[in-house]
């Protein structure tokens, strides 16, 4: 394979996808690589590199190189699910590590750690993340090995400052991770702010078409803890298949395109729907009453993401019965695609939810923002007559 010389544009990389041609046919779509054993050497050596399916597989090593190269890291990971590079990295702290992580995240991951990371003997604090002195009264030097950030955070949409977290974590000799799924590398690029390590829920935006499972890590620096990360990987059989690579590859050569159009679409429909009369707040980092506006504007370069909620002014049911009466908005979970999606999160996430009754989130697609609005103003407003 070939690759374009450094210093081009990440926009420009992901589109040509390091501009990798076939070295036999000149294709310029990578091959699928399905192999699963390769032949040793007469000597019993695999001096080309390639042992076993498990580990690793050209299609998935393609797939990392252009995420490594769009968040700006030496080495990347891809994984079967966000879950499983979420869980990746606390597997391969030291037994016994105190975790850190946001009072709102993603909620899968948050009930694993309170539910199912204590079998392993690890212990989580959960804070507000965006309270600088909250996250550093709950870190434990010596004890704390994982400072976990969300930001924006699911489905409040809050924000936390990566730079003086990563600060605090490292100061008490931890590592700052970060879940970067809804800024995406066009937006934010957090090693560059100073965390170790930046996750993916690949299935999201990176993927973009609804039609892969897959999470992904960049790391900072290839060190004792990357190399752990990669080995939990390997054991646990978490790699992702060379099909569902070929196809998040796929997705990432449009990546930009696609999120900076859902990007100026979401602000767009924010400033249109917080002066609606059924709507009580709408929480989207772009609009300058967000709490957290002036740091998503130094974080976040050239756009504050697709996604947003809306609290609805006369309550659950008002809000449940507008999912319900949308017809161009899709019900269902999940985020990213192209397709426009809305959802009644607390019902979702179920008892301790911290998410409230009345709040809607909306990943926003590519469909036209007059379209979009008018279908779900008119939801609204039938929800409350």
């Amino acid at each position: 394979m070939t690759a374009k010389p450094n210093g081009l544009q990440p926009r420009t990389l992901a589109a040509q996808a390091l501009g990798w041609e076939e070295s036999e046919t000149h294709a310029v779509v990578t091959p699928i690589h399905v192999a699963t054993t390769f032949i040793r050497d007469p000597d019993n050596q695999y001096r080309n590199g390639f042992v076993y399916g498990r580990p690793d597989n050209q299609t998935v090593r393609q797939c990392e190189a252009v995420l490594a190269a769009l968040e700006e890291g030496p080495e990347a990971l891809v994984l079967g699910s966000g879950m499983s590079a979420a869980t990746a990295v606390v597997m391969a702290l030291p037994a016994g590590a105190h975790i850190v992580a946001p009072t709102v995240m993603y909620w899968a991951l948050r009930n694993w750690l309170m539910n199912d990371a204590v079998a392993y003997g690890y212990t989580t604090s959960f804070v507000d993340t965006t309270d600088l002195a909250a996250v550093k009264a709950a870190v434990v030097p010596g004890k704390t090995k994982l400072v976990w950030l969300e930001t924006p955070s699911n489905p409040l949409w809050t924000v936390s400052d990566i730079a003086a977290i990563s600060e605090i974590a490292h100061a008490a000799g931890a590592v700052c991770a970060v879940d970067s799924t809804v800024a995406t590398p066009v937006f934010t690029r957090p090693l560059a702010l100073g965390a170790d390590i930046v996750m993916h829920a690949a299935t999201k935006y990176l993927n973009g078409h609804s039609d892969v499972v897959a999470g992904a890590l960049v790391t900072r620096e290839v060190n004792e803890f990357w190399a752990k990360v990669r080995r939990v990987r390997s054991m646990h059989g978490q790699i992702l298949g060379p099909f569902e690579a070929f196809l998040l590859m796929r997705g990432m050569r449009t990546l930009h395109v696609r999120v900076e159009a859902q990007a100026k679409a979401a602000l767009a429909l924010a400033e249109k729907l917080k002066g609606h009369a059924m709507v009580a707040d709408v929480l989207y980092p772009g609009l300058a009453s967000h709490p957290q506006h002036a740091l998503a504007a130094r974080q976040m370069q050239g756009g504050f993401g697709g996604m947003m909620s809306i609290r609805v002014k006369a309550g659950e049911q008002a809000a449940v019965s507008t999912a319900a009466r949308v017809e161009l908005w899709k019900r269902a979970t999940s985020l990213g695609g192209v397709e426009s999606l809305i959802e009644h999160r607390a019902s979702i996430e179920g008892a301790g939810s911290p998410c409230p009754t009345d709040l809607l989130r909306l990943s926003v697609g590519l469909e036209a923002v007059d379209d979009l609005y008018a279908d779900i103003d008119r939801a609204l407003r039938a929800a409350n007559a």
